[in-house]
């Protein structure tokens, strides 16, 4: 299980999990530098999807890999689109070029089947939040208004699904807040609903499955709260509405308004082997009764990001998400 997966105890060195040293000066330093591809540079990872790397935007060093089940080149179908958001506490060196990330979308895209297009964003503390909700809507515009050739032939742009995995799904959440109510510029793209998988949340109350779990060797306590700290702007604490939705949701009365008029759909998905469980199922609930089509998936078992690690898993996951995407 978990306590097999991770090299590095996070609960001795959650520094050192982390892939980072923190310096003096408030900077870090990883161990890891991220890859970066070529403009416009295609390659093949599996042999049962295309790949395509495409710059987003070149000051920003942002960057995406559209990912299309290769049958799908000698055919006149169109798939649904599915915009995805990779993990890894918006600090650690995880880009879309990571293997595991390579094997989940690839997995997703056969399984669905659809196109994906993952994306990458800028790290914190170098920059912090909201800069990866921007570099993440910025790929939305990108996709509406460069006239990607793979993507106009292949993708159906009226079923658009913004998906994100642990801060990922983080990003997906706010992402999807910040263009409900902007449908309109949006067009010809469409976002029909939003799939939070196993999302980072946070709050400076710690919930139930955070104490039960808080030497998790997955996600425990003192790392996530490194990721936060490093992650939200200065001076914040994890009560800010981009660590903990409860906050937004309690005092906006009509934050999901838009969400609700453009009939949009929302998936969660998690375990109870997941510190965030609490979290999801708290804003699962409060979801539904303000009147969102939600539907949360919740498993037995498992811990944060399980279903990378399980190829079983991987595959019924998929299944969840084909379901949910095909309605």
């Amino acid at each position: 299980m978990s306590d097999q997966i991770a090299p590095i105890d996070p609960n001795v060195d959650p520094y050192g999990y982390l892939g980072i040293t923190p310096n003096t000066d408030g900077s870090i330093t990883r161990s890891q530098i991220p890859s970066r591809p070529f403009a416009t540079s295609t390659t093949d990872h599996d042999s049962s999807v295309f790949t395509k790397d495409v710059v987003i935007n070149p000051a920003k060093d942002s960057w995406a890999r559209i990912i299309i089940p290769r049958e799908v080149l000698n055919s006149e179908n169109k798939l649904p689109l599915v915009v995805y958001f990779h993990g890894g506490g918006f600090i650690m060196a995880i880009t879309i070029d990571t293997p595991i990330l390579q094997n989940f979308c690839a997995t997703l895209v056969a399984e669905i089947p659809a196109i994906v297009v993952s994306v990458d964003y800028r790290y914190a503390p170098e920059n912090r939040l909201p800069a990866a909700y921007d570099d993440c809507v910025e790929s939305l515009y990108w996709i509406k208004n460069t006239p990607d050739e793979l993507l106009e032939k292949y993708a159906d742009f009226s079923k658009c699904f913004l998906l994100g995995t642990s801060s990922g799904g983080n990003i997906a959440y706010h992402v999807g807040l910040r263009l409900a109510g902007v449908g309109e510029y949006l067009k010809p793209l469409e976002i029909k609903g939003l799939i939070l998988y196993h999302s980072l949340f946070g709050g400076n109350e710690r919930t139930k499955s955070e104490l039960r779990l808080a030497r998790d060797k997955m996600l425990p306590l003192n790392a996530s709260d490194i990721m936060w700290e490093l992650g939200l702007p200065i001076g914040s604490d994890r009560d800010h509405p981009y660590c903990n939705p409860m906050v937004e949701i309690r005092s906006n009365e009509n934050l999901f308004d838009q969400v609700k008029i453009q009939g949009w759909r929302i998936l969660m998905i998690d375990c109870d082997g997941d510190p965030m469980i609490d979290r999801q199922i708290e804003v699962l609930k409060i979801l539904k009764e303000k009147g969102v089509q939600v539907v949360g998936c919740f498993s037995e078992g498992g811990f944060h990001g399980c279903e990378y690690f399980d190829g079983m898993k991987l595959k019924e996951l998929a299944l969840v998400i084909k379901e949910f995407v095909r309605v």
